[in-house]
């Protein structure tokens, strides 16, 4: 299939729009802050050892669990005793806030995208609080 040149003059402008649009996120106060707390982490190298630790305690447990078989109280305990002491740890902490507070910008703004490209409009307030996702595949019923 050619591609016009209405076609790549139209798909620059779209380029250069979304990438002003990433400059917005990446200059927000908020994204900042978020941002901020996640390098904090990543150069906090026993924070991160012991976010490791627990992954790995947690996807052996879960493919124990795959595997039907049956958790002992000393391992539920185990992990359960390094999850609080990784929460008892400020920075692996505000790691873990951040991570969240990362995800529900991304839910937004997808939320946002989605719902534009389904009505062909900028969506309201009430579009975005009709519970819909805007993906009609995603089964989330709405």
């Amino acid at each position: 299939m050619a591609t016009t040149i209405e076609e790549t003059v139209e798909e620059t402008a779209l380029t250069r729009k979304t990438r002003e649009f990433c400059q917005a996120i990446l200059d927000e106060p908020s994204v900042q802050a978020i941002r901020q707390r996640i390098d904090s982490f990543m150069a906090n190298d026993e924070a991160r050892a012991q976010y490791d630790s627990l992954v790995a305690k947690g996807q052996a447990l879960q493919q124990k669990q795959q595997m039907s078989q049956a958790l002992t109280s000393e391992e539920i305990a185990d992990f359960e005793q390094h999850r609080d002491s990784l929460l008892a740890n400020p920075v692996a902490r505000e790691f873990l806030d951040a991570q969240q507070e990362m995800h529900q910008v991304r839910e937004s703004i997808q939320k946002q995208v989605n719902k534009t490209i389904e009505l062909g409009r900028l969506p309201s307030e009430e579009d975005l609080s009709s519970g819909c996702c805007g993906d009609h595949s995603c089964g989330c019923g709405h």
